[in-house]
């Protein structure tokens, strides 16, 4: 693990974004992540909080990189002062439900007027319109309807949520971040701003698109635990070794089939069984046998490397201390919290993580304003 100083944010932010001005206004989910992603790449990150509301939690990874201002939003006087703000940002972040900002003064029209050029960016779960605009809900809901969550889980069992990563992280954050990068190219181009409506229900459907070309091609089934990618294939899936851990394995092409059958000693008789449903059980059977005689680290001294595609199953406390992730120093402890380094990486504009999110010191607005305005 990378040790690094406690940093603070200054004008000398690295990265790709470096000079962009982020106006976020504070939120849960996959907006606070994707203005984290943001920072990281070295833009300028201001979020507009309610008072009494100034991060103090260094283990909030989330909120790293940013510094905050804190306002009422029912005081007719704070709006003038975010739309002050507003007229110097280059992409705004909301993710309040459909008309919130509008009835705060704040919506994309009343924001166009002192700054043409502002990127818009609304991060729901619904979208901005539709009849499920104004429900309340959360990942689990969102990736329900676009077939995802029907297709994750074991054969004959019930769904599994995948964790928040599908809808709000992958169906959310990252087609926010890309929506905005997108529509700020495009900005700096014409000269106008646009809305960037980043919907969890329309990110977790594009998400699936692999998955629907092979419906249409009728090379899907739609039972959990029966297609290849989904836990259905005996070569890839997850098997407990003698310890009661864990590895993966995923040797989809042939030759590397045909080399994990070599180096777990598979019987000759399944070794062209990898694509013959008629003997999954068998071969399935016969892999678990296999792993189940030796420990996770000895597979890993076996396999790991190859291109058998293996690797262990490790848990988020483990992770770190895997000596591939070391190597990359993927994992970077800052003022004693460990915590993902900034990604994706950046030859020449590396990112940097600004701030910790307890750093996150309240500004002077009067100040900030006249340093964004000049």
């Amino acid at each position: 693990m990378s040790h690094l100083p406690s940093p603070s944010f200054s004008s000398s932010a690295s990265g790709p974004l470096r000079g962009v001005r982020v106006v976020e206004f504070a939120g849960l989910g996959p907006a606070p992540f994707a203005c984290m992603l943001l920072s990281d790449m070295g833009a300028e990150v201001v979020r507009i909080d309610r008072p009494g509301s100034l991060p103090t939690d260094p283990h909030d990874i989330t909120g790293r990189g940013r510094r905050t201002v804190l306002l009422d939003l029912k005081d007719p006087a704070s709006i003038d002062q975010v739309l002050d703000l507003l007229a110097h940002a280059e992409v705004l972040v909301e993710g309040f439900r459909p008309g919130v900002m509008e009835r705060l003064g704040l919506g994309p029209e009343a924001v166009a007027r002192r700054n043409p050029r502002l990127v818009y960016g609304r991060m729901t779960g619904w979208g901005q319109h539709g009849p499920l605009a104004q429900a309340a809900g959360h990942d689990i809901n969102y990736i329900a309807i676009t077939g995802a969550l029907a297709a994750i889980g074991a054969p004959g069992g019930a769904p599994v949520p995948p964790l928040n990563l599908v809808g709000d992280y992958g169906g959310g954050s990252l087609y926010l971040v890309a929506g905005l990068l997108a529509a700020l190219l495009e900005a700096r181009a014409s000269g106008q701003g646009q809305v960037v409506d980043a919907a969890i229900c329309d990110g977790a459907l594009s998400l699936m698109s692999n998955n629907q070309s092979h419906r249409l091609r009728g090379l899907y089934r739609e039972q959990r635990g029966s297609n290849m990618l989904d836990g259905g294939a005996p070569y890839y899936t997850t098997y407990e070794t003698a310890d009661g851990q864990y590895v993966s394995i995923g040797p989809i092409e042939p030759k590397f089939f045909a080399l994990l059958c070599q180096l777990i000693g598979l019987p000759e008789a399944l070794w062209n069984a990898q694509h013959d449903r008629a003997r999954w059980h068998a071969l399935r059977d016969a892999m678990a046998a296999v792993f189940r005689t030796r420990s996770r680290a000895q597979w890993c001294e076996l396999l790991e490397g190859t291109d058998v595609c293996f690797a262990p199953v490790l848990t988020l406390a483990e992770a770190a201390g895997h000596p591939h992730l070391q190597a990359r120093q993927a994992i970077v402890e800052v003022a004693g919290v460990p915590q993902p380094a900034p990604a994706p990486r950046f030859s020449r504009t590396p990112s940097a993580i600004q701030s910790r999110p307890d750093d996150a010191l309240q500004l002077n607005f009067a100040q900030l304003l006249a340093g964004w305005a000049r």
